[in-house]
């Protein structure tokens, strides 16, 4: 399956804005025949739309993932997407799968990070949230999550092929560090492939460190986006990866309690 992830820089609290730059790259999606398009954290609304991120999860009378839906309908591309959701009286940072009128798989954030997400979210119990997109087995994490080895391994151990995650970190010598060499280590010590799309440049209130990245389950970065904004793409297929697995038997050799 070919696989896309759009790395942009965001309108913070303009969610039409944002809306319009994930449509136009599901359409650059489609042109290059990708089954699913991952965009960043929080993509809808920005990430730095603030004490906004509420009211802006529901948007001109319908919801962040009603019109995420129809993007995919109209594109025939799915999605994985950054939004805020309300939850009763709750808000989640929270990462939604929708592929057409199927039924939209929703995961939420478990390890926000810093008082900027700890004062506007509710934090959610670690989860394993697993479907199937034309016979691959696909997880999701948001940014800080994929930083815990634990929240990684348990996916791995629930069998994804591949694991998407939105992501905001910032600029900084921590940022590059965690996209060119934390993540290309978490897929080889897992076996998985894993997708990481940051935004990139400012929304006024963050700088981002951009580095989204497709890696493989060799430890290999199969597309990375740089500084720049645009899209990149990736074949995920796991059977060209088997002596990779064969040779690295981590996931057979764990203990019990591992």
């Amino acid at each position: 399956m070919k696989i896309a992830g759009a790395q942009f820089q965001p309108a913070a609290g303009d969610v039409q804005a944002n809306l319009d730059k994930i449509w136009s790259f599901a359409e650059q999606a489609r042109e290059h025949k990708a089954r699913l398009l991952i965009v960043p954290e929080l993509a809808v609304q920005g990430y730095g739309a603030a004490d906004q991120m509420g009211q802006l999860a529901n948007f001109g009378g319908h919801s962040a993932i009603s019109i995420l839906q129809q993007i995919s309908r109209d594109t025939g591309v799915a999605l994985i997407a950054g939004s805020s959701e309300k939850s009763g009286v709750k808000l989640h940072n929270s990462a939604v799968f929708v592929d057409g009128d199927r039924e939209p798989v929703i995961y939420r954030k478990s390890n926000l990070y810093g008082p900027y997400e700890k004062g506007l979210f509710k934090d959610a119990e670690p989860s394993t949230v697993v479907f199937e997109l034309d016979g691959l087995s696909i997880g999701m994490l948001i940014c800080y999550d994929v930083e815990f080895p634990e929240n990684v391994r348990r996916l791995a151990k629930a069998g994804v092929d591949l694991i998407a995650v939105p992501t905001a970190t910032p600029e900084g010598s921590s940022g590059k560090f965690i996209a060119e060499k934390m993540l290309p280590t978490r897929s080889f010590e897992n076996q998985v492939f894993i997708a990481y799309i940051n935004f990139t440049g400012t929304d006024g209130r963050f700088t981002y460190q951009g580095g989204a990245g497709i890696h493989a389950p060799d430890g290999q970065t199969l597309a990375e986006a740089g500084k720049n904004e645009g899209i990149i793409f990736a074949d995920i297929e796991t059977e060209n990866y088997a002596q990779s697995r064969a040779e690295n038997t981590y996931l057979v050799d764990l203990k019990p309690g591992q």
